[in-house]
């Protein structure tokens, strides 16, 4: 939880000092990359959070991966985390800079959880919806989840709607018991 309120605390600290400098949107799309790059290497998810590995090490390999993808003022935030040894937190203060972002700029975040990932027309279509009911912009956040057997759950906000096959059976599951029970009166 305290890791939580940190990667919070230092996203907004770096979303502060962008917006100074009028580079957000710049920032926005390295943090982005950051922790979609974290997120997709679990030998650098390990590197990161390892006490064994010396931060020199984990500096050095940071600076190779993100060279030259990343803004200056997007590696001063990752040397900033380095210099206050919170390295383990930098994917998470990444996802939420992102949201901290998102919000700011009235970008509404659709949580869709299928079966198998979404293609990028149905990710199109989606977006399209949800900016259909919302009246906002949105960015996809899809979660796969096989449970689910078919169809998707939408979340954009408070809102949920639940179009998943597993949902579609509980719901004759439960029809079918009331119907049972009122038979047997």
């Amino acid at each position: 939880m305290s890791g939580s309120r940190a990667a919070i605390r230092y996203a907004k600290a770096i979303l502060s000092f962008a917006l100074d400098q009028q580079k957000e949107v710049e920032v926005n799309n390295d943090m982005l990359l950051i922790a979609n790059t974290i997120k997709e290497s679990k030998d650098l998810q390990l590197l990161l959070t390892s006490p064994v590995v010396k931060t020199e090490l984990k500096k050095a390999a940071l600076k190779e991966v993100f060279a030259t993808k990343i803004s200056s003022l997007s590696q001063g935030s990752v040397d900033l985390l380095i210099d206050n040894k919170r390295l383990s937190i930098l994917e998470e203060v990444a996802k939420k800079y992102t949201v901290i972002f998102d919000s700011l700029k009235g970008i509404e975040i659709a949580k869709v959880t299928t079966a198998i990932p979404l293609t990028e027309d149905l990710n199109k279509q989606v977006l399209n919806k949800v900016k259909e009911i919302t009246g906002k912009d949105a960015t996809i956040e899809n979660i796969v989840n096989p449970d689910i057997i078919g169809g998707f759950i939408l979340r954009v906000g408070d809102v949920q709607y639940d179009a998943s096959v597993a949902n579609k059976l509980q719901v004759l599951k439960r029809q079918f018991a009331d119907e049972s029970y009122l038979a047997s009166l």
